[in-house]
């Protein structure tokens, strides 16, 4: 039997602080099997990993999964380019909004979905140095309004500075 539900093998954090998300991608991944196998085992970092789109193929560089420790001479490359599995007309899509101007595709995240293994996919645009600290100062205001209310709700009102 199958397993069922969506294990998360990697997640890129930095990247949702790197860039602003424009639109999302599901894509498969074409690995060997000693890749699948360290996956399983959750080994793998999304830190230095982009995607690019030649000849009409969208490929997956800078991933590392480190080589099968019970593997032999059948190893794999950990850093090698890897293939990713998309639709044509998404494929056609992220062509034309990559080069009209200014975005990017980054790996998001790398997990198992239904026992393959799937890589959520950005498309996103950079974001400046003041846009970082606008986010930082808005997730802050947020966190004080929640204690506050937090507060309030258990009866300990409290002045808020």
């Amino acid at each position: 039997m199958k397993e069922q539900g969506r294990k998360v093998i990697a997640q890129n954090r930095r990247a949702r602080h790197d860039y602003a998300v424009i639109d999302t991608y599901e894509a498969g991944v074409a690995l060997v099997g000693t890749e699948v196998k360290s996956l399983r085992l959750g080994r793998a970092s999304l830190v230095d990993a982009y995607a690019t789109v030649d000849d009409g193929e969208v490929w997956l560089r800078g991933l590392h999964i480190p080589e099968y420790t019970h593997g032999s001479w059948t190893n794999h490359e950990p850093r090698r380019t890897r293939k990713l599995l998309l639709h044509r007309k998404e494929i056609e899509r992220l062509i034309g909004k990559t080069r009209e101007g200014g975005a990017t595709l980054v790996p998001l995240s790398l997990y198992f979905a239904n026992g393959k293994v799937k890589c959520e996919l950005a498309l996103a645009r950079g974001k400046r140095t003041f846009d970082k600290r606008q986010d930082l100062a808005r997730r802050d205001a947020d966190r004080d309004v929640q204690r506050a209310f937090g507060r309030a709700a258990k009866g300990r009102m409290r002045e808020v500075r």
